[in-house]
């Protein structure tokens, strides 16, 4: 006989999971106690939604499902920002929640909420543990939901006397079957057909690259299939890095923030295919423009997403990497020089992104720290005016982690630790503003408590800049609730935590970063 949550720390072992982030309490110590001496690595969070977008960061590089693990009550509802930034940007996490005993459950006990309903709105699926004996069935499918069609978090709230309960040990299922989730993975033979058809007959075609790309692994796909055919591609926020960002065929990011030529080319195309983006209003903020004067071509796994921003023309179902193959079936071949050409002389006199002008606010500055770093570092951006020069700047080849759907201010800090923690001979990088800073400095006793040395840079403009910016062009109230006077000084907050420190107000100070950039240690550049 073993316990309830030693058959969860097996079922664990049994997907390969190696690491997990997380933040005790009483109705998950039964758990912790089982973890102990299992082999699997513990990151102990500040905070549980740090636990949360730590295991984002980890799951976006190692393209497997991040675990998290927390207590009732507080340490539930404190994670619930976090899955629902998960959900929201479609990254597969696994959610392991303590909760009260099942005799006590509706009797407002001590750290007692209703997790399962809290959280429904921001997870593919929960599931209440009843008995020991469902544990390996629960966690074969949370593990097979997660990480199947369209990717998201899925919670299990594990009552403490479950934990407790024995139970004869359960063979971990080795196949699984649930009715009503089919995900589809390959597209209609017919749609793809006329996808091609539409595709073939364009004069200004254009491919849209969503999250989906990225986590389909479908980036190289669409990168051959734009050389082989000649169609330029752009992307979202979330599509960043589906193409090499220097790419000649790749024209930037759409959207109320993007590039000229990536919105140029979105408002001339005849024919656009999206490829697993939901295209939110920061990306196409007049959909009924867009439709008026273009076929529509939208690949998602999801069924939900098309067709519910923008209309479509042609609906395709499945995987963007099948997908993706599916249409390369059919030779595709056409002449779009002109079309190139054109989107190429916007790019060649977009001048914003070389401008070295005071403040180091600015998209030269991101670009100036990418070339600075290993061309396959990791790049996580936070939410703000930094995210939008990040969005702009970025020029690895490495990956872009951010959120887009939710817009989670504080994420950068714990995902970049998670991403480090999943590729410890890259360099990682975090950017952010003063604002998010606050929201998640007390992550960098995790970075060194568990030798994960992020680079972090924080533009500090002691305000909430992006909102400053909506009042002044939106609002008569100017700068009303967004000053950040009263913040800590970056460089005892470093000297606190034993991290090497630099403060840059000029061009000139920006040569000094190579050094840190370049170092094995973390540390804390500050952008003033």
């Amino acid at each position: 006989m073993i316990s309830g949550a030693q058959i969860m720390i097996n079922c664990l072992l049994a997907e390969n999971i190696t690491t997990v982030f997380g933040y005790p309490g009483a109705a998950i110590a039964p758990f912790y106690d089982a973890l102990c001496g299992s082999g699997i690595r513990h990151i102990l969070a500040r905070t549980e939604q740090g636990a949360g977008h730590s295991a984002n960061g980890y799951a976006r590089i190692t393209g497997r499902p991040g675990v998290c693990v927390v207590t009732s009550g507080p340490g539930a509802t404190n994670l619930l920002t976090a899955l629902a930034t998960a959900y929201s940007d479609s990254i597969p996490l696994i959610a392991i929640t303590g909760q009260a005993a099942t005799n006590q459950l509706g009797r407002d006990v001590f750290q007692e909420v209703d997790t399962t309903g809290a959280a429904a709105a921001f997870v593919k699926y929960c599931y209440l543990l009843k008995s020991p004996e469902d544990i390996p069935r629960v966690f074969k499918e949370t593990f097979y939901i997660a990480s199947t069609g369209r990717k998201g978090p899925v919670l299990i709230d594990a009552p403490v006397d479950v934990q407790q309960m024995n139970a004869e040990p359960i063979p971990y299922p080795e196949n699984i079957s649930i009715r009503g989730y089919k995900p589809v993975v390959k597209g209609h033979p017919l749609q793809i057909t006329k996808a091609a058809k539409a595709i073939q007959a364009a004069q200004k075609p254009l491919i849209c690259c969503g999250g989906g790309v990225i986590s389909s692994g479908a980036g190289n796909a669409v990168r051959e299939f734009c050389e082989e055919t000649g169609i330029p591609a752009v992307s979202t926020m979330m599509g960043i890095g589906a193409m090499p960002p220097n790419h000649p065929a790749y024209f930037g990011m759409v959207g109320q923030n993007g590039t000229a030529a990536a919105n140029t080319a979105v408002r001339e195309s005849d024919l656009l295919v999206l490829i697993g983006a939901r295209v939110g209003d920061r990306a196409i903020s007049r959909p009924q423009t867009l439709e008026s004067h273009a076929d529509i071509v939208h690949i998602d796994i999801d069924t939900a997403e098309i067709g519910k921003n923008l209309g479509t023309t042609i609906p395709i179902v499945g995987d963007a990497a099948e997908v993706i193959a599916q249409i390369r079936e059919k030779n595709i071949t056409g002449n779009w020089s002109a079309w190139r050409s054109r989107l190429e002389e916007i790019r060649r006199n977009d001048t914003l992104c070389e401008c070295k002008a005071e403040p180091l606010h600015s998209i030269s500055l991101i670009k100036s720290l990418c070339d600075m770093l290993p061309g396959d570092s990791i790049y996580t951006a936070d939410v703000g005016l930094n995210q939008i020069l990040s969005a702009r700047g970025f020029s690895l080849s490495g990956p872009f982690l951010t959120t887009g759907g939710m817009g989670t201010m504080g994420y950068s800090i714990p995902a970049a630790i998670g991403a480090k923690i999943a590729a410890p001979d890259k360099t990682v990088l975090a950017v952010c503003g003063d604002g998010a800073f606050q929201m998640s400095q007390s992550e960098l006793a995790t970075m060194n408590q568990h030798s994960a040395p992020i680079k972090i840079i924080v533009m500090n403009n002691k305000k909430l800049g992006m909102v400053a910016d909506i009042q002044k062009t939106g609002f008569k109230n100017k700068n009303f609730a967004v000053d950040l006077s009263g913040g800590p000084d970056l460089a005892l907050i470093a000297k606190a935590y034993s991290i090497p420190y630099l403060l840059a107000q000029t061009w000139d100070d920006v040569p000094k970063m190579q050094p840190l950039l370049n170092s094995e240690s973390p540390c804390l550049i500050e952008i003033r």
